[in-house]
């Protein structure tokens, strides 16, 4: 026999966020505006409560779900914030960031064959650990509702074949909420479906105006409902991977299996800071916030003084304007922005084929470098307009 990596994992590409991000090296002036990483630094009681733990020796093997004093710290955040609770015992992992939750659930449920729905552009994430499960993915067009998922879209789409739908809001890479109104009709639809809805909901804390709403609120959807959360944003913890997967008794005891035989459990002393982020760091998403806040008003503004297509984020920290007046694609345009500018951004294809004709900017980054990197957007624009170019195309990104 020969031999040969899986068909399956043959199959999936690197993700067109670190396709860009890992050409830096060959631009050291070029302002990177690619990764979903917060600039602040992890708060000190967050980071004093890891430095305790090993200190105490609290370095061993965790129960897989996770150990029990975070288990309660996370029911209790929802059940504070969201008036909705999980059991501590039997309804929470702690995995291995929000993507560990989501590869739990996916191998928990999928089957070969299964369709699965997603919103689309959405984060990358997701499509390539739905097909290693031999499952299949089916977008949902959401480029013209203003990146909102429709519902009766939504229904229009669902089979016999379909197992889920996944949500990701605020949306990872526009920005985007979904209305309270939005929201109902969704649930109306879900609740008439004997479906599975995945609710990934990392970026809640990060919600500028208004309220985030969970659908962990609509009673009706408990049953069939995975919703995936965690620091990586909210507390600035993207290194110490910590995330939550709330879901029914009856689901979890199938999800902990997949998380168990993959990652065993969370790094134990980040588990330990992590029960501090959520009990004594509830204002840490607020105060972020506020910066965020004036660098998407920077942001926007100046996307849209350009000239360019874009829809106001309200939640996360990207922003997703809309280059198809350029005549090239996303890919070619990030290449010819990195090189002619020293602006590194991410393609719209990377949040799936529905993605290709924008681009997806990361305002997670100092405001003033943001607004060089907008005067420097600004220039390159002015220029193309000008000279009415036509680009040859490069290869396409390895």
């Amino acid at each position: 026999m020969t031999l040969s990596a899986s068909t399956r994992i043959q199959a999936i590409e690197l993700s067109g966020i670190r396709k860009v991000a890992n050409m830096l090296s060959n631009y050291p002036n070029a302002i990177n505006l690619t990764i979903g990483q917060p600039d602040f630094t992890t708060p000190e009681l967050i980071k004093d409560a890891g430095i305790e733990a090993i200190r105490n020796n609290k370095t061993t093997y965790t129960p897989n779900i996770g150990i029990l004093e975070l288990r309660q710290a996370i029911s209790d955040f929802f059940t504070n914030k969201y008036g909705f609770t999980y059991n501590p015992q039997t309804e929470i992992i702690v995995t291995a960031g929000a993507s560990g939750g989501m590869d739990a659930t996916f191998r928990a449920i999928l089957n070969e064959g299964d369709e699965i729905i997603i919103p689309a552009p959405i984060f990358a994430g997701y499509d390539p650990l739905i097909s290693l499960t031999g499952a299949k993915a089916v977008y949902l067009d959401t480029t013209k509702t203003n990146f909102i998922p429709d519902p009766t879209q939504l229904e229009a789409l669902i089979t016999p074949k379909t197992k889920a739908v996944v949500f990701s809001f605020p949306s990872n890479p526009t920005g985007v909420i979904i209305p309270k109104r939005t929201m109902d009709e969704l649930v109306e639809v879900l609740t008439r479906h004997d479906i599975f809805i995945v609710s990934d909901e990392i970026y809640s804390e990060n919600t500028f105006e208004g309220e985030h709403i969970s659908f962990a609120q609509y009673p009706q959807l408990k049953e069939k409902l995975f919703l995936i959360h965690g620091l990586s944003k909210s507390h600035s913890m993207t290194g110490w991977r910590v995330g939550f997967l709330l879901t029914d008794e009856k689901w979890m005891k199938h999800a902990v299996k997949a998380h168990a035989h993959n990652t065993l459990c969370v790094n134990a002393p980040a588990q330990h800071a992590a029960t501090i982020a959520l009990t004594k760091c509830q204002d840490t998403p607020t105060t972020m916030n506020k910066e965020y806040i004036k660098r998407r008003d920077l942001v926007y503004n100046r996307l849209i003084f350009m000239g360019l297509e874009t829809v106001k984020p309200n939640g996360a920290f990207y922003i997703f304007p809309s280059i198809k007046e350029f005549n090239m694609s996303s890919e070619q345009f990030a290449l010819t922005l990195l090189k002619e500018a020293d602006i590194a951004v991410v393609p719209g294809s990377a949040f799936t084929p529905l993605g290709e004709g924008y681009i997806r900017i990361s305002y997670a980054y100092a405001y003033d470098q943001l607004e060089i990197a907008m005067n420097r957007l600004e220039n390159w624009i002015t220029n193309w307009r000008k000279n009415e170019r036509h680009i040859v195309p490069d290869p396409p990104l390895i």
